[in-house]
């Protein structure tokens, strides 16, 4: 696996900046108006808008290597961030069912989802890069690690595949009593506001307790991407680039899934293949390497084929 480090000062600095532009941009420009429903025309754009941009920045990637570091790094930074990238967006896929069950069982009304899922993606940003710099030092320094994650991504990919039909129990969520413990929480909901002040005392609204799942979710969510992406490249900027795209780009994905998403069952089974071809590509490392270009074919394929198969299973449901 090549390792070479493409993650300049400059490079990560002009990444982040961009990073913290879009988010303001988000936050105070296209999220100043007043709460609404996101449709799925604004939904699909911001998606194609998402998409464009990370495969945009890929390409000035490859553009900029190719005059500093040689075509043939450059042409596998660039094969290994588009891989990381897809493998990231079709795992936030089941983000987006866990989505919609937390807001169904508190019965969040669609125009509040938004701010909800913007600061989601603020945390989860966050929480991100910090387990990224510690899990590329941890690879750096205990090779052995890729095998633990690649038998756990394995492991985690035969559990999908065994259909279940226990649900969570949200309002007994271990998080949520824990918050109810220590944080005051009002009974009421409170429009989009996480805090309300009653009586000179501050309390925070269900909507937060809201976003506290959202938050822990996307966290376990991450013990499973981000050793999926060390089977592609362990270079810690195409690992938090490819992942920071992704997660930028779930609101939208989410918004746009979200009245459809029964009609994509099928996917579930699609990510979990994913998941244990990925934990058996690591396992095998010491006897075989295999190329980006096949993982990507892999990784499309199955989900190309998931996708249309729960499509065709559910058009008479359409």
């Amino acid at each position: 696996m090549n390792e070479i480090s493409v993650g300049s000062p400059a490079l990560w600095a002009g990444f982040l900046a961009f990073v913290l532009v879009m988010l303001a941009l988000d936050l105070f420009v296209f999220g100043a108006g007043k709460a609404h429903k996101v449709s799925i025309k604004e939904a699909a754009t911001w998606s194609l808008v998402w998409f464009v941009l990370a495969i945009g920045f890929n390409a000035g990637l490859w553009w900029h290597l190719q005059g500093s570091v040689g075509a043939e790094i450059a042409d596998q930074k660039a094969l290994e961030f588009l891989t990381g990238y897809l493998i990231e967006k079709s795992l936030s896929v089941d983000n987006v069912f866990v989505f919609l069950m937390i807001f169904s069982a508190f019965h969040v009304p669609p125009e509040y989802q938004r701010r909800v899922l913007i600061y989601g993606v603020l945390g989860a940003i966050a929480m991100r890069i910090v387990m990224i710099m510690l899990g590329s030092w941890v690879v750096q320094e205990f090779k052995w690690v890729l095998y633990l994650f690649g038998f756990f991504l394995f492991v985690t990919g035969i559990k999908m595949m065994i259909p279940s039909d226990k649900k969570p129990d949200m309002e007994n969520n271990w998080v949520l009593k824990v918050a109810r413990k220590y944080l005051r929480v009002t009974t009421e909901n409170n429009g989009e506001k996480f805090t309300v002040r009653k009586n000179g005392v501050r309390y925070f609204t269900p909507l937060f307790l809201v976003l506290i799942l959202i938050e822990m979710s996307d966290l376990v969510f991450a013990v499973d991407s981000i050793p999926a992406i060390f089977a592609i490249t362990t270079d810690p900027f195409i690992v938090a680039t490819s992942n920071i795209f992704a997660i930028m780009g779930l609101r939208a994905l989410y918004f746009l899934l979200a009245d459809i998403a029964e009609r994509f069952h099928l996917l579930k089974y699609g990510l979990a293949i994913v998941l244990t071809f990925i934990g058996i590509k690591m396992l095998i490392m010491p006897w075989f390497h295999m190329p980006v270009a096949l993982s990507l074919g892999v990784v499309v394929t199955v989900i190309g084929l998931s996708v249309v198969a729960s499509l065709w299973v559910t058009r008479k449901t359409a």
